[in-house]
């Protein structure tokens, strides 16, 4: 039972032993993870299995490969107890076209783009469907859902599904990030210590245990205490992150770095902004259009001390860094681009991370533009990413 689940772990490296093993089998037939909260479960044996098999949280990581490795696909076992999802009857509504019909299908320009959409509001006067001009659904016009267009204006459509609208003509609702998310955030932490300095200030609170020892030595044996005061961390960090949109592919590791974050840095301020900076952002993402903070202001605010992050896919159209009204949300006065280079003159110690995989950025024109307004100070969300954005910070 499970040996090969066992050789699989050592074929990764991890210094997993047989009486570790053992004791997983037994966990089981004891029926561990069989409790009151329901039925066994992939992700209960999950727990059990790193508990009981991994002594070294610094090994987390090749655990995750290559427990994932080995049982992927348990799960996508169908169960058809379940109702089909709507979405999922949707998708014969949608069109799909192959790369050559995509290629051969016309990509408007801005200007052009925009007129166009003016003069289709004040022409059209009922639904369409599977068309090439007008506002509809499931056709190749610019304009609508559920279709293809090279570069449209994405009107009623719950979520993207080509990644190409410049702008969407609807409100959407995104969800703050969870900054308590514990799991899987050790090694981030670790990461982001890089860039802590430490210094000790304020009233004597702490023991000084090594002049207590030299102080009572040189007075004959009579204890003399010394204090000093408490260490406190000096580093102040400013984080901004990108939410909603293609950014809800990454949550769950952008919400394991803010919680490292929080917890790693006293002085930490974070606001929320969508796929590029302007003139304002916001804290509560449920209050955004009401609770607004100017981009101004925050400059204004913390002094040049603080090290600015921003966390983003930078996966957007290139008229959103560079249009003025490019933003998919609004018609925002000035380009991303000007406001990128306003925070990080205000803030000389920046750096960038990207979730996206970093062997996919030179397929992004808008990544290539972030990375030359930041300077090439990008980095990717890995470990190896964080440590060389903090050393970078640290300088």
């Amino acid at each position: 039972m499970l040996i090969q689940f066992f050789y699989t772990l050592r074929s990764a490296k991890l210094p997993v032993t047989v009486k570790e093993y053992l004791m997983l089998l037994e966990a089981l037939r004891e029926g561990v993870i069989d409790d009151d909260s329901g039925p066994p479960s992939i992700d209960k044996f999950y727990y059990l299995a790193r508990s009981a098999l991994v002594k070294d949280e610094a090994h987390f990581d090749k655990f995750d490969r290559a427990f994932s490795a080995y049982f992927k696909g348990v799960e996508l076992l169908a169960d058809f107890t379940q109702d089909i999802p709507l979405e999922w009857l949707r998708k014969t509504l949608e069109l799909e076209l192959t790369p050559e019909q995509k290629a051969a299908i016309e990509k408007m320009g801005w200007d052009e783009l925009m007129e166009t959409l003016k003069k289709r509001f004040e022409e059209q006067k009922e639904r369409h469907e599977g068309g090439n001009r007008m506002i509809g659904t499931g056709g190749t016009s610019p304009f609508g859902a559920y279709g293809v267009n090279p570069q449209g204006i994405r009107i009623g459509q719950d979520k993207g599904r080509n990644k190409s609208a410049v702008k969407v003509w609807d409100q959407r609702a995104y969800k703050d990030y969870d900054d308590t998310k514990e799991l899987g955030t050790r090694n981030i932490k670790v990461a982001l210590r890089r860039l802590r300095r430490f210094a000790r200030e304020g009233s004597d609170l702490e023991l000084d245990l090594d002049d207590t020892i030299h102080s009572t030595a040189a007075n004959a044996g009579m204890l003399d205490i010394k204090m000093v005061p408490e260490r406190h961390n000096k580093v102040k960090v400013l984080l901004l992150m990108d939410v909603g949109g293609t950014m809800d592919e990454h949550i769950h590791r952008v919400e394991e770095l803010f919680s490292a974050a929080k917890s790693e840095f006293k002085h930490l301020e974070f606001y929320y902004f969508h796929n590029c900076v302007y003139d304002f952002m916001w804290k509560n993402n449920r209050r955004r259009f009401s609770e607004k903070f100017p981009t101004w202001d925050v400059i204004r605010k913390y002094n040049r001390d603080y090290k600015l992050v921003f966390v983003g896919d930078a996966t957007m159209s290139p008229y959103e860094i560079l249009q003025p009204g490019g933003s998919v949300e609004y018609n925002n006065e000035e380009p991303g681009a000007e406001w990128l280079q306003r925070l990080t003159h205000a803030f000389p110690k920046y750096a960038w991370i990207n979730p996206e995989p970093q062997g996919v950025w030179g397929y992004r024109q808008s990544i290539a533009i972030v990375q030359q307004l930041v300077n090439q100070r990008m980095f990717p969300l890995t470990l190896a990413g964080l440590e060389g954005a903090m050393r970078l910070l640290s300088k």
